[in-house]
């Protein structure tokens, strides 16, 4: 159970987050933020500007910033109220120091607003995205101290599981509070490094570094995949309206309310705060929704070097509920000891001219492609924005193409002080930039209270006790179990539950995997890169009581695999049970649930005598080979069992020989085959990361592309019962998103049997069928309504399904069910062989209902007469399970 509320409160930090430290000195200033009606500010901003730093308060409204003797101007900065400029000298004791802050006061006359006009706050947005990227690229390097904070409550829990939680040691509307303090470094265009001096957190949860978030500015297009107001296609989602503006630092600071054009999630909603002819980010009120939970964002930026304004202070709230678990998290983060190096090629900053309410003045000059980018940006000629945003991006494309490896596109270094864990009370007192709250105190004494006892479990008496957890336990052999045999080998057995099952040909059937593991791993050459050798030995036998038959098969497997790369080949034998489709479209417990409780027998069963010796080859992260060889013999078998808890005499068991459009009852024959198969995949274009200097592929930019190509060599035997066939078939699929408006889905075949001799109804190519009430995992991976074989072909076809979910649809008009991360989906799915009707289905479906399922509606069609439809249920398509 605590692992379960870890897992909510580590799900509240991957959802929002972000960033801070301080020195060990005896004095400085603290006290209190509030409003003229003593209302405590949260996280407002205290810089200090001669030392260009600052801290912000807690949810309290208390702050305290340690400082040595001296004259420092405080700043004290909170949205939606006048900033308030004192100079506070600093001697050899604590001053105390509180803060009322007023409401901010906006004027309209600073901009002019006149009857009819266009809305200042679209020319103010245009110029502000126009200059995105500008902001984005200005610096060339910078580093950070960052200090993160998360408190989470569990406001509520199933009411079964309340007692449970207790005895776990947490109660309900109690605090749960982590901290970290990092260094982090970025460096264009995508090197983040990060080295975490402190970590103190709940139990195991060490989910504290604000790495990840460092680079989810509001100057990119998409924040988590939520549209940016300042995106280029912001005008698209967003309507921007003018309320005013104030002078704050010598700065102009216009206020701009967001609103989404479309509620929902994957847009935000709120304020943006810009400085005028900077049209750089002063601060931000934003929310936003995800996957059913609220999130409110708010960033304090602060001017860390000339022109150049920074995120000071982050703060997020997240609240939802999820499984019966509802929370509430808030986390602050705190950035400061900002070391800035600025990009040489960006320091002119040329006048941005709105082309749609401003004259283009005749100094101005386009972009020109003959022209490099940074000569041009060198000029300071006034440039319109939409010049200007082409040469942005043009000189990031030029910057790009001079890395070294311009595929990576992220890369990023991970260190922990060895220290990082071992600190007391006293070290995070000196550091901690924001007082604790009395509730995270109190929550503090808990933990540590529980840290104590769970120590004590584990102290040194109790080693016998944990060496012989590591001993063989009663049900290990169907739970799944490894022991360690040293050295890099190890034995066990794999979870056998799901071998447990009913079918009509073997009746009751029970089945078990073991294997042995010789696993050796050293570093490569590059002292970076891991080289995993290993050797497996996989038995797996099963019996069935009907049939009274044993099976049982097991494979030799030898690998080789550093990052990127990597070969495996093996060998593999025995006498073996298969379904017709190798792609296994029905499972063993839900064909046993049907065939038990409604006397439906959908998975078909052949036998198989062979051998079969393969080689896998990834030659880099976007082409991967493979190629087998097998030599088997197969027998048809039939059903021994009609037993079901169904007993009405209108339904009988099918037999185990499926209807087929082109077979005859030679295609179930025995026969002999000696079959070469190989495939390729190809990820186009793939993109790769790189972290702690090991390179990885992302493929989720590139569809997958695959090649296969089967050859049954005929005249084995003398019998002439040998298959003897050609078969080539190419495939794609891909998913894309388009913005936010929805996501496509597709998967792609075709295929063609260029000799067809002699093909046995196991070598026919099959596709997804599915006559149950369930439907697969992926959202393009299988037909809905289609029967499992009837279609199979050894001739031409054609196979393509096809998914696209809708953000707003037609219950999905509606906000309520957008904000609860309702989707909605369509399918379309086709197939087609040269002697069936064209088969195709539609459907509707409801996604991401209770944030884990998905029900649909549908029906099939041969050419145009409805064949059957349904319901189908299955897991939300966001979930990805392999």
């Amino acid at each position: 159970m605590r692992k379960q509320f870890q897992f909510i409160l580590s799900l509240g930090m991957s959802l929002s987050a972000l960033l801070f430290c301080a020195s060990s000195l005896a004095q400085g200033i603290k006290g209190k933020v509030r409003t003229s009606d003593g209302e405590p500010l949260a996280y407002a901003s205290v810089y200090i500007r001669n030392l260009g730093d600052g801290v912000p308060t807690n949810e309290e409204g208390s702050y305290e910033y340690k400082l040595p003797k001296g004259v420092y101007d405080v700043l004290v900065q909170y949205l939606g109220y006048k900033s308030q400029l004192e100079t506070i000298i600093v001697t050899d004791e604590w001053i105390t120091k509180d803060f009322v802050m007023e409401p901010q006061e906006y004027t309209l006359a600073e901009v002019e607003v006149r009857a009819g006009a266009e809305d200042p706050a679209l020319t103010i947005m245009r110029k502000a995205i126009a200059k995105a990227k500008y902001h984005r690229l200005q610096i060339q390097k910078y580093s950070m101290t960052v200090y993160l904070k998360g408190t989470g409550k569990l406001t509520d829990a199933p009411f079964f599981l309340r007692k449970t939680i207790e005895k776990e040691g947490f109660k309900l509307n109690e605090a749960y509070t982590s901290e970290s303090v990092s260094r982090i470094t970025f460096t264009q265009p995508n090197k983040v490094e990060e080295k975490v001096i402190s970590i103190r957190t709940n139990g195991d949860n060490q989910s504290t570094s604000p790495a990840p978030y460092i680079q989810t500015t509001f100057y990119q297009e998409k924040i988590n995949g939520i549209i940016s107001p300042l995106s280029r296609s912001a005008f698209v989602y967003y309507k921007f309206r003018y309320e005013g503006s104030f002078f704050d630092q010598d700065v102009l600071v216009s206020k701009i309310k967001v609103t989404p054009r479309s509620r929902g999630e994957q847009v935000f909603e709120g304020y943006i705060y810009i400085i005028e002819d900077l049209w750089a980010i002063h601060s931000l009120n934003l929310q936003t929704s995800l996957l059913g939970f609220q999130i409110t964002a708010k960033q304090q930026y602060a001017p860390v070097a000339e022109n150049v304004w920074m995120p000071l202070t982050h703060t997020y709230d997240f609240g939802g509920k999820i499984f019966g678990f509802e929370g509430n998290f808030k986390y602050l983060a705190s950035t400061r000891e900002y070391e800035i190096e600025l990009n040489p090629d960006l320091e002119v900053v040329p006048e941005i001219i709105d082309e749609k309410v401003q004259e283009v003045p005749e100094e101005a000059v386009g972009f020109k492609k003959s022209v490099s980018a940074l000569e041009q940006l060198a000029k300071e000629e006034p440039k319109t924005r939409k010049e200007y945003r082409k040469l942005l991006n043009e000189y990031e494309k030029e910057s790009l193409k001079e890395q070294d490896e311009p595929q990576v596109i992220e890369e990023s270094y991970y260190e922990v002080d060895s220290m990082a864990k071992k600190y007391n009370q006293a070290y995070w007192d000196s550091i901690r930039p924001v007082p604790l709250t009395e509730s995270e105190i109190q929550g503090y004494q808990r933990d540590d209270s529980l840290a104590t006892v769970e120590v004590a479990k584990m102290s040194d008496v109790d080693s016998v006790a944990k060496k012989a957890r590591s001993k063989y336990k009663p049900l290990d052999f169907m739970n799944g179990a490894t022991y360690n045999l040293g050295k890099g080998a190890s034995i066990g057995f794999k979870q056998n539950w799901t071998k447990i099952s009913f079918n009509t040909v073997e009746g009751a059937k029970l089945g078990m995997g073991l294997f042995y593991r010789k696993e050796k791993i050293t570093k490569a050459a590059d002292s970076v890169s891991i080289l995993r050798k290993s050797f497996n030995i996989e038995p797996e036998l099963r019996y069935g009581f009907s049939s009274n038959r044993f099976y049982g098969k097991v494979d030799f497997r030898w690998s080789s695999t550093l990052n990127l790369s990597g070969t495996t080949f093996g060998l593999k034998g025995g006498r073996y049970i298969y379904q017709f489709n190798g792609g296994e479209p029905i499972n063993e417990q839900v064909n046993a649930v049907y065939s038990l409780l409604f006397r439906q027998n959908y998975m078909k069963l052949y036998e198989q005598d062979f051998a079969q010796v393969y080689w896998a080859h990834r030659v880099n992260g976007g082409i991967t080979y493979r190629v087998n060889m097998t030599y088997a013999h197969r027998t048809e078998l039939f059903n021994t069992n009609n037993y079901s808890f169904y007993n009405k005499p209108e339904r009988a068991y099918s037999p185990n020989q499926p209807e087929n459009v082109e077979t005859n009852s030679g295609s179930f024959s025995d026969h002999d085959i000696l079959k070469l198969n190989a495939e390729m995949e190809w990820y186009p274009g793939v993109k790769y990361g790189i972290r702690n200097g090991r390179k990885y592929r992302i493929t989720n930019r590139s569809p997958l592309i695959k090649l296969t190509y089967n050859k049954a060599f005929g005249g084995i035997n003398s019998e002439g019962t040998a298959a003897d066939f050609d078969h080539v078939e190419v495939g794609i699929q891909h998913d894309y998103t388009f913005g936010v408006s929805g996501k496509l889905d597709f998967n792609l075949s075709a295929g063609v049997f260029l000799s067809n001799d002699q093909v046995y109804f196991p070598d026919f190519q099959h596709f997804g069928g599915n006559r149950t009430i369930f439907s697969n995992f992926g959202p393009a991976s299988n037909y809905r309504f289609m029967d499992y074989y009837k279609y199979s072909t050894n001739s031409k076809y054609f196979s393509g399904i096809v998914h696209y979910q809708f953000r707003k649809f037609i219950f999905t008009q509606l906000p309520m069910l957008r904000f609860s991360g309702v989707r909605e989906n369509i399918f379309f799915n086709y197939l087609k062989t040269d002697n069936s009707p064209n088969y195709w289905e539609v459907g509707y479906s409801l996604d991401n209902l209770f944030r884990i399922f998905r029900v649909e509606l549908g029906a099939g069609f041969e050419d145009a007469k409805f064949l059957r439809g349904g319901v189908r249920l299955g897991v939300a398509t966001f979930i990805n399970i392999n």
